[in-house]
């Protein structure tokens, strides 16, 4: 098959069983590998779907200006999405963003706008959002996409619960997700939930997060969490809430590197620390179901830096280099 367009190469990414994370445990574990989307991230999804959406209704345009705050994945995302449909777009960003995620964001074509100063929670999303708001006001021909309440975010993800649906013979338990702006858990839960009513929902959110009623503090790993409650979420189609903080999400991704060979992201850590801490109470035969939801090359520094072998692989010192 030829395609188009990288836009058309979105989603689709295959499911591995983590056997060699998970040997000789009486469940059966399987993650979808998002990070195989062109931009290397699950976060192509909503930004097609937003965009492709839009475009379809009027509501987006070739020529227009599309601004978002983002740290990094959804940002890449709109701006491969943008240079594709002769769209400008304006990243909204803060000092926290990894130059490596800065470097992309301008290669893709995007205009980078960086705050400085931090919002009441002692983080920068609402400095950003604060900044997006006057961008836009600023230029009649620009749009906020607005994750955060977008619905268009969670339906992008019917896509990602039918290929699991599709690619997964027989039951499926649980399924275990990241969450950020809330919208791959919102919709790829509900998708499921469509064949598998009796499913069990489990968020894994960072310590530090608000996005379920947990005091804000500081968070040093992009990609889960959020120092406000996105619009878009449903807290009935979440059945457990799991908080990993940064030392535990380091622990999960170099466990998914020395065991299966999967280089990826923060998030990927978290979600597997929260399986490893939920497998004591897991029935036997349950089939669980997880995202690994972007690349470990953007994340270097934070967890896969050299700093840690240098101290023999401890831990410790890997949290060290995330804060």
């Amino acid at each position: 098959m030829i395609h188009p367009s990288v836009a058309a190469c979105v989603g689709s990414t295959p499911v591995v069983a983590l056997d060699r994370l998970f040997p000789g445990e009486e469940v059966n574990v399987y993650a979808k590998l998002e990070f195989l989307n062109p931009s290397g991230s699950i976060k192509d999804r909503p930004a097609r779907f937003i965009i492709e959406r839009g475009m379809a209704s009027g509501v987006i345009r070739a020529g227009m200006h599309l601004v978002e705050s983002t740290s990094g994945n959804f940002g890449i995302a709109l701006a491969m999405m943008c240079a594709i449909n002769g769209i400008t777009f304006t990243a909204v960003v803060d000092p926290n963003t990894v130059p490596a995620n800065l470097a992309i964001l301008r290669n893709f074509g995007a205009r980078i706008d960086m705050v400085d100063v931090p919002d009441d929670s002692g983080g920068y999303l609402k400095t950003r959002v604060a900044r997006v708001q006057e961008i836009v006001r600023a230029d009649a021909n620009s749009m906020w996409v607005n994750q955060y309440a977008n619905s268009l975010n969670w339906q992008a993800h019917d896509s990602t619960g039918q290929e699991i649906i599709d690619q997964i013979d027989g039951q499926i338990d649980y399924f275990v997700a990241a969450v950020s702006t809330a919208g791959t858990i919102m919709g790829t839960a509900r998708r499921l939930r469509s064949k598998f009513p009796r499913l069990k929902v489990v968020a894994v959110d960072a310590v530090g997060s608000v996005i379920f009623g947990g005091r804000s503090a500081p968070r040093r790993l992009p990609g889960i969490g959020s120092s406000r409650v996105p619009e878009i979420l449903d807290r009935s189609q979440v059945d457990q809430v799991v908080y990993v903080d940064d030392e535990a999400s380091i622990r999960g991704c170099l466990d998914l590197l020395s065991r299966e060979s999967i280089f990826a992201g923060g998030s990927s850590g978290s979600v597997i620390s929260a399986i490893q801490s939920l497998l004591p109470a897991l029935p036997r035969g349950a089939r669980v179901v997880t995202l690994l939801p972007d690349r470990g090359e953007r994340y270097l520094d934070l967890i896969y830096g050299e700093g840690r072998a240098s101290h023999g692989g401890d831990l410790l010192s890997a949290a060290a280099i995330a804060r």
